[in-house]
């Protein structure tokens, strides 16, 4: 018999804020955290918009002097695991450090780094190159980090698996504790890409909203005006426990984490296959994995990142695994107020399916005032819904055709 995983405790840090029930809020309203960018000169660039995160603060959680040596990604990633460690009750000094862990995901790591030291090297020569470069650029520099930070000495490594790297993060916590190698980890992802070098690679390659005069109407999953997503950062991390242990310390229990599938398209670096048949394969088995049947899913929270050909392949994938209940699902996408935070995407994600399983709520699609007539499904257009929610189903796919799905439960003892 399977151990059972719980959610005990969740961050986040997005471009809504840095509080979950903040950030929640903020979506229930159907606000929009894309604006002109303000961390960059954009002159030069096509596209001047974006989710950054300006006022990001790690205050109070590490020194200055600490926080200098770590890559910007890594800091969002503190920031969550701090919020998701707190909320937990997690006292590490009384747990056996070998059982606990950290398990991230990330896109691109340290992209800031590479990018300073980079410029550094060119303009002034390669002694100037700083000795905390590769420790701070590094795709396990942030689950490096909360480990060093929280003492934890169980699993801890990186998944990198571009926009699917939290989903399949998380896939790995949730297997790793029911194999009984641990009995928490820290999990889901981060990413901090909009840099010069960033903004120019997705905008180069035509994948990006050019809507820079209409920012908060930029991103628009599902709907026939949909013109490319909006590159954002951020971070989501929860803390994934064993239940018994969970139960044993009296700790508030958020949501089940009962399934996982994973597949990939083989087919295109960047393009989704058009039938989604590799994100279909993805939704079956993280359903078959849960113990249950498509009908027993109630709410998706879809990969969704208004992009022409990903929103269609995601609908087709969708109508594939569930045939008629698709109608009946409750479907939104987090992205529409928050943009594309890539290899965090997942964690931030699935933190919000919990948040809908623990209210009974969906929160809005944005920015959907005129539906592609090939995404016919209900996204919850514009206005926050109150649904039964039972099971929810985060997507997650990525360039490299990596699809992951993870599949949550409202707990229930």
């Amino acid at each position: 018999m399977k151990r059972r995983v719980v959610i005990t405790g969740t961050g986040l840090v997005t471009p809504l804020g840095s509080d979950v029930q903040q950030v929640w809020q903020r979506l229930l309203d159907g606000e929009s955290g894309i604006h002109l960018l303000s961390m960059l000169d954009t002159d030069g660039f096509k596209i001047r918009i974006g989710g950054d995160i300006p006022d990001f603060d790690l205050a109070g959680v590490v020194e200055s002097k600490e926080a200098k040596r770590l890559d910007r990604f890594s800091q969002f990633a503190l920031l969550a695991a701090n919020q998701a460690v707190a909320q937990s009750g997690l006292d590490f000094s009384q747990e056996d450090a070998t059982r606990c862990g950290s398990i991230l995901g990330s896109g691109i790591g340290g992209l800031w780094e590479i990018e300073a030291q980079m410029e550094r090297m060119l303009f002034k020569g390669t002694d100037r190159v700083s000795p905390f470069t590769v420790p701070k650029m590094m795709l396990n520099a942030a689950s490096g980090n909360l480990g060093i930070h929280f003492g934890l000495r169980g699993a801890n490594h990186t998944v990198a698996t571009a926009c699917a790297s939290a989903t399949n993060a998380m896939g790995d916590a949730l297997f790793n504790i029911q194999r009984g190698d641990t009995e928490m980890i820290l999990t889901g992802g981060s990413e901090a890409a909009i840099t010069r070098i960033g903004l120019a690679g997705f905008q180069n390659m035509k994948a990006l909203s050019s809507r820079n005069d209409d920012p908060q109407a930029a991103s628009r999953p599902f709907d026939a005006e949909r013109d490319g997503f909006v590159l954002s950062e951020g971070a989501g991390i929860s803390v994934f426990e064993e239940l018994e242990h969970a139960k044993a310390r009296g700790a508030e229990i958020i949501a089940e984490v009962i399934g996982f599938g994973c597949s990939c398209d083989a087919g295109h670096i960047t393009q989704p296959d058009p039938q989604g048949s590799g994100a279909a394969q993805a939704m079956r088995m993280a359903i078959a994995n849960a113990g249950l049947q498509p009908a027993d899913v109630d709410y998706i929270n879809a990969h969704g990142t208004s992009t022409p050909l990903g929103d269609k392949a995601e609908t087709n994938a969708i109508r594939a695994v569930f045939g008629e209940h698709a109608q009946q699902l409750a479907i939104s996408s987090t992205k529409a107020s928050l943009g594309h935070s890539l290899g965090a995407s997942g964690g931030i994600e699935a933190v919000v399916a919990a948040m809908s399983l623990k209210h009974g709520m969906v929160h809005p699609t944005i920015n959907l005032t005129n539906p592609d007539p090939d995404c016919d499904l209900d996204y919850t257009p514009n206005e926050a819904k109150q649904r039964p929610i039972k099971v929810a189903m985060s997507n997650s796919f990525g360039f490299g055709g990596h699809n992951a799905c993870l599949v949550l439960k409202r707990f229930d003892d």
